[in-house]
Order: C-alpha cells, then sequence, then structure tokens
C-alpha cells in the first residue's frame, strides 16, 4: 500500500526546495545554488548547498542529501507517507493511493480534519468579535494574554447556544456523520445535532503534522468539569497528541530538549516568555506514546510542572521510560506552589531561568528533600542520608547510584562505604540505617515507606471517624504499610499497637505523634485528596498490570484513571474521589487473582 507513483512526481516537481528549505534555515544565493547553514549537524561556517533547478541538496560537511521529501522526512521526522502527504498538502494536490480501501480511508480522515479547521475559525471569530464571548475576553486578560496571543494560539469561545456550530458546519456542507465523528456534536435524544461544547473558552489541538484535531475547552462559569477535551476520535488520540507540538517541533529539534508542562496557559506563558519549544499533554498523564513520539525530535525532557507535582512523579516510570526511549529527564526549578501560568508576565524571566536550572531527576528529588531536612544536627543528617539512600536506590544505573553516594557522603559527613552500603540494602529492600561520621553516635534507622500510604495511615489514626471505610488493605504496596492499615482497620489504635508485629507498632507509633497535614483545606477535603493520591498510585500499577497481560478491560479502566487524574488536576477533590469509589473496586477484585503487582 502507497502512494501512486505518478503523484509523487508531480509533489516533487510542484516543490520549490529553496522556498521548503527557508522554512527552516536562512539561505543566501551564490551563483546558480543557494547555500546556508546545515540543519543536520551543528557548524557556524555554511556548508548546505540547495541546486534549484535540480531539486536536490547537499551538505558537504557530514554529507547529508536528498530531494524536497528527503528533506522534509529529516527535518519533521516523518516516514515516507508523511512527507509526501505534507508537501502534497503544501501544493494543494489531491493523492491518490493503490489501495482502494486505504485512499477512501484517508478522504474520510482529511474530511475530519477540515471539519475541526473549520471550527477552530468559527470559535476564534467568535472570541474575537461577538458579545457572548465577553467573559472569555475577560478571563484571558485576567492571566495578561492579550489580543496578539488570542490570535498566536488561535484561541476561540463556543457560543452556549444549542446547536450554533452544527448548523454552521453543516452551511458550510460538512456531513452530519463528519460533525459527529470529528466529536465536534452528538446526536441528542430528539436526533438533532447538539454541539460538543458551549459556553466555554477553546484551545485549538493540532497533530504533529499541523493538522487540526480537536480542542482542549475550559469552563467559563464554573460548571464543571472545569476542562473538557474532544473525545476520542479516528484524528483525535490524547495518548498520542501534545498540545503545541506542531508549533514547536522545529525550536525542539534545534535545542535538542522538549520541555512539558501541565496546561494549556503554561504553554502559552513558556512560549511569551521566550521558551518555544515547550508542549502539554491533551488531559491525559504522560504515557508511552508520547515519548515514542518525542525521541524522534529531542532525548532531553524536562519537566515543567510545579515542584509538588514533579516530586509527586512516578520515579519508576521516569526511569523506564530513559531506559527505554533513551530518553534523559529533567525537572524544572519553579518556584515551590507555583506554575508557570502564574509567573506570566510579571516574573517572565523566571520562566527562562526556571528551565535553564533544569536539574536531573533524581538530582531535583534529592535536592528538595536535603532542602526539607535539618542538616545542622548529627541525627538530622543520618535522617537525610536514610531518606536519600532510598531515593538513589531507586535509580537502576549502578554507576549513577555509585556517584550519587559519594556526592551526599561528602555533603551529610558520612562515610561513603557506609552510605553505599545503605543504598544496596535498600534496593534489596531492607531496612537502612547510616551513622554519621562524627564519633560517638548511634545508627539512626530510617524506613522508607510511599509517602501517599503514610499520609493515609496518619488520616486513619488521627481522625478514624473522618476517613471511615473509605480505604481497603489492598491499596496499600509496602508490607509494613499493609500490615498497619490492615491492624487498624480491625482494632482500636491502642489494640494495634500492642497486638501487632513490633516493627508495624513502631511505625504506628511514630505516625500517632505526626500530625496529618492539613495545609489551608477543611479536612474533609484532605481526606479526599489523600485517598485519591493513594487510589491513583495503586490505579498506576494494576493498569501497568493489565496491559503487560494483554487484559482486554485495560482500555475501560484507563478511561476511568485518566478520569480521575483530570479531576485531581483541577483539584475537583470530591468528585475524583467519587471516580476512585470505582477504581477500589477493580483494584479489590484483581488483587485475589495476582493481578495487581507493584509495577
Amino acid at each position: 500500500m502507497g502512494i501512486v507513483d505518478d503523484d509523487v512526481a508531480r509533489v516533487r516537481e510542484a516543490t520549490d526546495l529553496v522556498e521548503l528549505a527557508r522554512e527552516h534555515l536562512a539561505l543566501k544565493q551564490s551563483g546558480r545554488r543557494f547555500v546556508g547553514l546545515c540543519p543536520f549537524h551543528a557548524e557556524k561556517t555554511p556548508s548546505f548547498s540547495v541546486n534549484q533547478e535540480q531539486g536536490v541538496y547537499y551538505c558537504f560537511g557530514c554529507q547529508a542529501s536528498g530531494d524536497a521529501i528527503t528533506f522534509v522526512r529529516e527535518v519533521e521526522h516523518l516516514d515516507f507517507v508523511g512527507a509526501v502527504e505534507r508537501l502534497a498538502s503544501r501544493a494543494g494536490i489531491q493523492l491518490r493511493y493503490d489501495d482502494a480501501a486505504y485512499s477512501e480511508n484517508r478522504k474520510k480522515r482529511d474530511r475530519l480534519h477540515e471539519a475541526v479547521a473549520a471550527a477552530i475559525a468559527f470559535y476564534h471569530e467568535r472570541l474575537m468579535k461577538h458579545d457572548d464571548a465577553r467573559l472569555a475576553r475577560r478571563y484571558l486578560r485576567s492571566r495578561f494574554y492579550e489580543k496578539e496571543a488570542v490570535q498566536r494560539f488561535g484561541l476561540g469561545y463556543s457560543p452556549d447556544g444549542f446547536d450554533v456550530l452544527s448548523k454552521h458546519l453543516e452551511e458550510q456542507k460538512f456531513a452530519r456523520g463528519d460533525i459527529t465523528a470529528a466529536g465536534l456534536a452528538f446526536v441528542n435524544k430528539t436526533n438533532r445535532l447538539q454541539d460538543a461544547f458551549r459556553g466555554r473558552l477553546m484551545w485549538p489541538i493540532y497533530d504533529a503534522r499541523g493538522d487540526a484535531a480537536g480542542f482542549g475547552a475550559r469552563s467559563l462559569d464554573g460548571q464543571p468539569p472545569k476542562y473538557k477535551n474532544t473525545q476520542e476520535t479516528s484524528i483525535y488520540q490524547k495518548s498520542r497528541l501534545l498540545y503545541g507540538l506542531n508549533w514547536a517541533k522545529p525550536e525542539i529539534v534545534a535545542r535538542g530538549e522538549v520541555v512539558i508542562c501541565e496546561g494549556y496557559t503554561d504553554v502559552m506563558a513558556f512560549v511569551l516568555a521566550g521558551v518555544p519549544n515547550v508542549v502539554a499533554t491533551c488531559g491525559t498523564a504522560l504515557a508511552d506514546e508520547h515519548f515514542t513520539m518525542l525521541k524522534n525530535f529531542a532525548r532531553k525532557v524536562t519537566l515543567a510542572y510545579d515542584a509538588d507535582a514533579a516530586g509527586r512523579a512516578a520515579a519508576e516510570r521516569c526511569y523506564q521510560w530513559e531506559q527505554k526511549f533513551e530518553v534523559q529527564f529533567q525537572v524544572a526549578d519553579l518556584p515551590p506552589g507555583r506554575d508557570p501560568g502564574d509567573l506570566w508576565p510579571d516574573q517572565a524571566p523566571a520562566l527562562v531561568a526556571a528551565i535553564e536550572r533544569a536539574a536531573p531527576f533524581l538530582e531535583f528529588r534529592v535536592d528538595r528533600l536535603l532542602e526539607a531536612g535539618d542538616l545542622s544536627t548529627i541525627e538530622g543528617r543520618a535522617r537525610a542520608a536514610g531518606a536519600a539512600a532510598a531515593l538513589v536506590a531507586e535509580h537502576p544505573n549502578e554507576l549513577v547510584r555509585d556517584q550519587y553516594v559519594m556526592k551526599l557522603a561528602g555533603r551529610l559527613q558520612i562515610d561513603d562505604d557506609r552510605l553505599r552500603e545503605t543504598v544496596e540494602r535498600s534496593r534489596r529492600g531492607e531496612r537502612p540505617t547510616v551513622t554519621t561520621s562524627a564519633p560517638s553516635t548511634a545508627a539512626t534507622p530510617v524506613r522508607h515507606v510511599d509517602r501517599r500510604e503514610l499520609d493515609a495511615l496518619r488520616w486513619a489514626i488521627h481522625a478514624p471517624a473522618l476517613m471511615g471505610d473509605r480505604l481497603a488493605v489492598e491499596l496499600f504496596v509496602d508490607p509494613l504499610a499493609r500490615d498497619a492499615y490492615g491492624s487498624l482497620a480491625e482494632l482500636s489504635f491502642r489494640e494495634a499497637v500492642s497486638q501487632s508485629e513490633p516493627e508495624v507498632s513502631k511505625l504506628l507509633e511514630r505516625l500517632a505523634v505526626e500530625d496529618p497535614i492539613v495545609e489551608s483545606q477543611p479536612p474533609e477535603d484532605m481526606v479526599s485528596r489523600v485517598v485519591v493520591n493513594l487510589v491513583e498510585a495503586s490505579s498506576q500499577r494494576l493498569l501497568t498490570s493489565m496491559v503487560r497481560s494483554d487484559d482486554e478491560r485495560a482500555s475501560e479502566f484507563n478511561m476511568l484513571l485518566d478520569l480521575l487524574v483530570r479531576l485531581r488536576n483541577n483539584d475537583e477533590w470530591s468528585a475524583a474521589e467519587s471516580v476512585a469509589d470505582q477504581l477500589v473496586g477493580w483494584i479489590v477484585t484483581a488483587e485475589p487473582n495476582g493481578d495487581h503487582g507493584t509495577g
């Protein structure tokens, strides 16, 4: 299956290679040739040469050569068919395929892209000119996004009417089936088209090729959900899309680095501040599919989440991605509790500086841990060393672990051999002990248990009536934490302490003197937050197990998990807990069958 040869030839003939190359680099005419700096390797003296008449290029520095199709394949990281389709679209050529079914399917997909593009234009015009979009314009101004930014990112407004967009698209001769298949509307109970988005601020989302794929939409009147995305369609698959990639791709390739943040306004803030190589996920968590796509553009990945979110990122998944896709993770040094949108525009230079100061994932986690510890005392340094050793132990590379051991040993005044031994014991799942190098100091034991599990245990101890039956023992992976919760679920606190194994009793006693984190939220909201975070971690492990075993239910489970993550990201904790209750049912059911592994 492929594109008809005659059409490939037509695309080559219709493409001016000089004009195409100038979309990516500066060219100057030198006689009958055009020369410039090669886009395929770093150089200071131009060695890239284009023959406009023949439609070919050659680099005397790296020996890269080819025609317009080859150029697009290399610069935009497309396959042959994708490159030809990109150039055909640019030249206005309708392609034919040697497989009739594929050709028909391609036409249908193109029609869906056209429908979404028409919706983008409609929503944008509505935002810019209509009175009903005043609230949307007011919101954007409150975030300091003026007219130029709105136009640059093609933002729009979906009117609150029942079928305003649907009628417009039908007037544009789009078929009813195309409108619904593109996720722009649905057929209601009265068999009428009803717009999928109403009364929302709209962000257009494009695929990596630049074709219109769907929308991210924000509620303006407080009605849930706060954020809503286009439903899954043949052209909108959120695990294969990244907001802003269509614009950022050249900069990502040029810099060898992609910056990933959480929201659409964060992307806008970074771009306007001077960080153009930035993207965001589209209402879902990072997935393997994202890195399958990104690894073709850059091998350095910088997470620009707020500091707490970055710290909560699953270390195991990051290390797995680093190994599987040969990428390197960094974490941007954003101020704690601040997201990029909060820093724009008053502190725009801080956004650029945060990326420049980005640290490797493990270094970021260790530094945050040490900053929170008391390193002025021997006991404090010992506790910090034990906790840091547990973090270092998670890294799969022995050489990397050893470098961190030596760095920590110097900073914490601890013998490097003792710390190295502690790291290895932690890798074996043993209880780590660390002694500082100062004389006459007893070892300080540290038992590393997942923070989310500890949070849940604290609330179960301090507010058993509030926690109630919101948890299940199957949510706890650490054997010590599981035993502790199992005791609390069946016994009073005093009975649990007196009747449990010594290590469980010590954990319960320690947590009993540690107050739960309350912050500024009501206790009820904090409990919901603790439950949701614990269920999310357990669900991620179950999903990994289901995918590995080709469980056909994985897709359904993943949809629930994605909804939980979206509600959690929007601070809709009560709704998120309702979804968590459903996920707990899956987890409890899977546990006896051995499906709920540690991931």
